[in-house]
């Protein structure tokens, strides 16, 4: 198959149109926005590839198809840091670890002393806390951006508006913007922040448990942390409420007090579209291939959406994120 036309340019664009380009497929993506950037909500992603600490609380895929995730993005993208995942608690909230490690799997127990291995900057804090070795992250902005990059040296033309010519096969991946055609799509806001804190020093995604406000901070190098946890049931675009930004703040000055002199470089909320279940779908409409749903796991799952969109137009099966063929 040639002439595919994906609508949207974000996670799940990007990645379909690398997907299909690999793979020889002539491609052009439409969106009406010329570089990635804030009007998308994989802008605002942490860019964690830690499938085991996710599968602590999502469905059983989520762990399985992610784990491959870490090897795409460093194949088409590059900045994969693998330095994996280290997850803490209070000592109060020691409870919550010991349900962590019941509920995931790739871990390690490590004692205070381990830990102030891994994290210098975290030595005397905590008595405890899981490694899971073979996670990673990456800086979602620059991996978008490097994609597109690819892509346009390719000769991938991206098109503000779509052309019009009909292409010999649309795909649909714009997100929330396509609950004109999906109505079981909903919003799942997610609220974060970035920090400047020269006097820190985290090499790895650190996770501290809370019965209510679990929080990640994700290096992102020179003092700059990205700190992120809220997930509310809400399609609302734009700027962070003060309870988010006071709950963040918070969690970061538990984990370490030095982030209370911290600076406040960004704050940033968006809407992730998801179904029910908290799945992605491929969903035939028409003749529209809809791709959506991502969730939270936009960097973890796109790379298997793309692949199993590109085996369906290829071979006409039917993968598992795939939904009954719609009319």
């Amino acid at each position: 198959m040639s002439g595919i036309r994906i609508l949207g340019a974000g996670v799940m664009g990007l990645t379909l149109a690398t997907e299909l380009t690999a793979r020889g497929h002539q491609v052009e993506l439409v969106d009406p926005e010329p570089t990635p950037g804030p009007h998308g909500c994989s802008f605002w992603a942490g860019g964690m590839l830690a499938p085991y600490c996710e599968g602590e609380s999502a469905e059983e895929p989520v762990e399985r198809h992610g784990l491959g995730a870490i090897g795409w993005w460093q194949r088409h993208a590059g900045g994969v840091s693998r330095q994996g995942t280290l997850v803490l608690a209070l000592n109060r909230d020691r409870g919550e670890l010991a349900r962590f490690a019941r509920r995931s799997r790739g871990h390690r127990l490590l004692d205070g002393e381990a830990i102030a291995a891994l994290e210098p900057d975290l030595a005397g804090r905590f008595t405890s806390g899981l490694f899971y070795e073979a996670e990673a992250h990456l800086s979602p902005r620059d991996a978008l951006t490097e994609l597109r990059r690819r892509l346009e040296a390719k000769g991938v033309a991206v098109h503000r508006a779509p052309p019009a010519t009909k292409p010999d096969q649309l795909i649909d991946a714009r997100g929330l913007a396509a609950r004109d055609a999906l109505p079981d799509l909903r919003g799942v806001r997610g609220e974060m922040m970035v920090l400047r804190c020269p006097g820190v020093t985290l090499n790895r995604p650190v996770r501290l448990l809370h019965p209510r406000i679990p929080l990640y901070i994700v290096p992102r190098g020179d003092g700059v942390f990205m700190l992120g946890a809220t997930m509310i049931e809400s399609d609302r675009r734009g700027v962070v409420t003060a309870r988010s930004v006071l709950e963040l703040l918070s969690a970061a000055y538990a984990l370490l007090p030095a982030f209370g002199e911290a600076e406040l470089l960004e704050t940033g909320a968006d809407a992730r579209p998801a179904f029910p279940d908290n799945l992605p779908r491929l969903r035939r409409v028409g003749s529209t291939l809809y791709a959506n749903g991502l969730y939270r796991h936009g960097f973890l799952l796109a790379p298997t959406v793309a692949a199993m969109a590109a085996d369906h137009l290829e071979r006409g099966i039917i993968p598992e994120f795939m939904d009954e063929v719609f009319a």
